[in-house]
């Protein structure tokens, strides 16, 4: 397996251009496996939904739930 400071040392080796180009390709990349992650995330929020665990709430008490959610210690 290739380390971190192995793949920045190949890299290196590469020409300015085809460092941006590279730099474009991981972006475009990251970009497609968030859209992934958020579409799943999306699926399991509506699977919750339709089955009855998740509840539907109003602004105020998805904005609580939120604030307390951000002040709690564990994050």
């Amino acid at each position: 397996m290739i380390t971190f400071e192995d793949a920045l040392d190949v890299v290196s080796q590469l020409s300015v251009e085809q460092q941006e180009e590279l730099i474009d390709i991981i972006k475009r990349r990251n970009a497609e496996v968030r859209r992934r992650q958020i579409l799943e995330e999306c699926r399991e929020g509506l699977a919750e939904y339709r089955s009855g665990t998740l509840k539907p709430q109003t602004a105020e008490e998805a904005i609580a739930d939120l604030r307390s959610y951000l002040e709690s210690p564990e994050l």
